[in-house]
C-alpha cells in the first residue's frame, strides 16, 4: 500500500518546501496540500523534483475565513469568485503537475445551491480538461456545521448530474464513518466514482492506529477491491514537530 502525506496537518509548522522533504524522508510515496497559494509555484515545483514525490491535489480557496466561509462553489451569487478560485488553483496545479484540485462547496443549502455547484463544478471540469481531476469531498456535519456537501451519497448524485469524465469523489473514511459508518460497503458501491482516498482516526482524526475503525482491515478490503493508487494521509498528528511516524511502517507492510 502507497501512502501520500497531506501537508494540510502533516509537517504544517514548516514551509511547504520543507515539509515536502520532511515527508520523504519520513517514507511517504506522495504529497497533497491544502491551500499553498501563498508559496511561489517555483519553490513548491523545486521541492518536488528534488523529492521526486508527485503533488496528488490540493484545494480551491475558501474564501473569507474571517466570516467562516468554507469554499465558494455552492453559494448563489458569488459565481465569479467561485471560477477566480478554480482558475487560481488549476494555474498552481498545472505549475507544479499536480493531479487533482478539490473544489470546496461552501456553507450552503437547496435546491439553488446545488444548480450554482453543479454549474461552477462543470465549469472546473472545462477548464480542467484532461490534465486534472476534479474532486469532491463531502464533509462531516461536527467539523464542518453548514457545509453544503455531507454525503458520499449525494456527491455522487451530483457527480452522476454533472456528467463529467473527470469529476469524481474523494472518499475521506474519516468523514464517511461519522456520516453513517458502514464504510468498507459504500466504498465497494461508490469505488468506479472515486478519485482519491483519505484516512485518519475516528473520532479524534489523529494517527490512523487507533479509534473506532480498524485501518489494518479497511486498507486491506479496499487492496482486495482493486485500490492500488497512494491513500491519503489527512489526520492532525499528536506531535506537530516531530510527528509518529509507526503507523505507516506497519501499514506500508
Amino acid at each position: 500500500m502507497k501512502f501520500s502525506a497531506n501537508l494540510g496537518f502533516l509537517w504544517a509548522d514548516r514551509p511547504l518546501p520543507d515539509a515536502i522533504r520532511a515527508a520523504k524522508a519520513a517514507g511517504f510515496d506522495a504529497v497533497e496540500c491544502h491551500w499553498p497559494y501563498n508559496v511561489p509555484v517555483a519553490a513548491t515545483k523545486a521541492a518536488l523534483e528534488e523529492t521526486g514525490l508527485p503533488m496528488l491535489g490540493l484545494n480551491t480557496s475558501r474564501g473569507d475565513t474571517t466570516i467562516g466561509e468554507n469554499g465558494l462553489a455552492a453559494l448563489p451569487g458569488r459565481e465569479p469568485e467561485a471560477r477566480a478560485a478554480i482558475d487560481e488553483a488549476l494555474a498552481y496545479a498545472a505549475g507544479i503537475s499536480a493531479a487533482a484540485v478539490h473544489v470546496m462547496a461552501g456553507n450552503s443549502s437547496g435546491p439553488r445551491a446545488q444548480r450554482t455547484f453543479c454549474d461552477n463544478l462543470a465549469y472546473a471540469c472545462e477548464a480542467a480538461g484532461d490534465a486534472v481531476t476534479i474532486l469532491i469531498e463531502p464533509l462531516n456535519h461536527y467539523n464542518a456545521p453548514g457545509y453544503f456537501l455531507d454525503t458520499v451519497e449525494m456527491a455522487a448524485n451530483i457527480i452522476r448530474e454533472v456528467g463529467k469524465p473527470n469529476l469524481r469523489l474523494m472518499f475521506d473514511f474519516y468523514h464517511v464513518q461519522i456520516m453513517g459508518g458502514d464504510i468498507t460497503r459504500r466504498f465497494e458501491s461508490l469505488l468506479p466514482l472515486i478519485g482519491h482516498v483519505q484516512i485518519a482516526s475516528v473520532p479524534d482524526r489523529g494517527e490512523p492506529d487507533h479509534g473506532e475503525l480498524d485501518y489494518a482491515y479497511v486498507l486491506s478490503r479496499i487492496r482486495e477491491l482493486g485500490w492500488d493508487r497512494p491513500v491519503g494521509a489527512e489526520y492532525i498528528p499528536h506531535t506537530v514537530a516531530d510527528p509518529d511516524m509507526s503507523w505507516l511502517t506497519k501499514y506500508m507492510r
